[in-house]
């Protein structure tokens, strides 16, 4: 986003909290048609101390065709999908130490992550990392997973 396009943001953003419009000044911006704005309250458990967090939504849905609450639906599925595959990969597989860096790496390990945690879940896992140290402790149970059954 250029500088200029910058101000005519944050002015926008400070105006409303829902905001169906057809574009700001620029082309980085040519196919946002509606900016909102989710406020979270979050309690902490240990002390019940509640802080607001604020997120401003880009959605190139237009306004006559997605309501409010489509887009709040949205907003919703996406942390559903967030917490249920990112976070686990990145606290039960620790992906963000990950020392692969080069080339395709990365993706390729994201993949093979990703197809580990949608054969657990449709194993019936609840718990992802109970799962795997479950898995650890037979080298034949993963090979079920994808229905290679070896006798022994």
């Amino acid at each position: 986003m250029r500088r200029e396009e910058v101000g005519a943001w944050k002015q926008a953003m400070s105006e409303q909290h829902y905001l169906g419009f057809r574009g700001i000044v620029g082309e980085s911006l040519k196919y946002v048609a509606q900016v909102f704005q989710v406020r979270r309250t979050v309690v902490r458990r240990s002390d019940a101390k509640s802080t607001v967090h604020t997120a401003y939504c880009v959605t190139s849905l237009s306004h006559k065709t997605t309501s409010p609450a489509e887009l709040l639906n949205h907003n919703l599925k996406h942390w559903t999908i967030e917490n249920r595959v990112h976070y686990v990969r990145d606290v039960t597989y620790d992906e963000d130490r990950s020392r692969v860096r080069k080339s395709g790496g990365p993706r390729i390990m994201a993949s093979l992550r990703n197809a580990a945690i949608s054969l657990l879940r449709l194993a019936g896992a609840d718990n992802i990392a109970d799962a795997i140290r479950h898995c650890r402790m037979n080298q034949l149970r993963p090979l079920r997973l994808v229905g290679i059954n070896i006798a022994h």
